[in-house]
């Protein structure tokens, strides 16, 4: 069963704050599941500050975005915020880079979906529902989690290789769900 998740855009003097993640070394928005008990706006806040070192006040809800493909299917709701105290730091086994960066320098490679919800994010749209609908040639039609980290283990190349190789002949469709303002 798919786990819902928080995606969060930490935005400060024009900048947004990246983390890039130890499994296979893109950029991302800070994000993780919501566990039990758990609120998405308390998800939000915990995992910004689990991966980031900052803490953050959420500020606007962007939206909803729905990743299907053939690996597992990911639900995210995607929040802005603003930073309000901490220090940047990594989480280790999770994160190995924290940075902010300009919009017209954003970081290599991106996570599959990350660049829309950067972009959704930093131009201020609110209550937007995106369906992103990934195919990727090179990959089964079905694969867990775990046998995709199996197969990047096995690969013989760098985890971002493994990564690039992966998505380069991805073909991606985003269907507008909800348009959102």
């Amino acid at each position: 069963m798919s786990k819902l998740a928080v995606n969060v855009a930490v935005i400060h003097e024009g900048k947004i704050l990246l983390t890039q993640r130890e499994d296979f070394e893109t950029w991302v928005l800070p994000s993780g599941g919501v566990e039990e008990g758990e609120s998405i706006g308390q998800a939000a806040l915990r995992e910004t500050k689990e991966e980031t070192g900052i803490d953050v006040e959420l500020t606007r809800l962007v939206g909803v975005y729905s990743r299907i493909s053939n690996m597992p299917a990911g639900y995210a709701v995607l929040f802005a915020a603003r930073p309000i105290g901490g220090e940047i730091k990594c989480q280790p086994g999770e994160t190995i880079a924290v940075e902010w960066f300009r919009p017209d320098d954003l970081p290599s490679p991106l996570s599959a979906g990350h660049k829309r919800r950067i972009e959704d994010a930093l131009s201020g749209v609110t209550g937007v529902a995106v369906l992103q609908e990934f195919t990727m040639p090179s990959m089964p039609s079905q694969m867990t989690r775990q046998e995709m980290l199996e197969q990047r283990d096995a690969a013989g190349m760098s985890r971002q290789q493994f990564y690039l190789k992966m998505v380069e002949r991805a073909e991606v469709k985003e269907t507008i769900e909800v348009k959102g303002k």
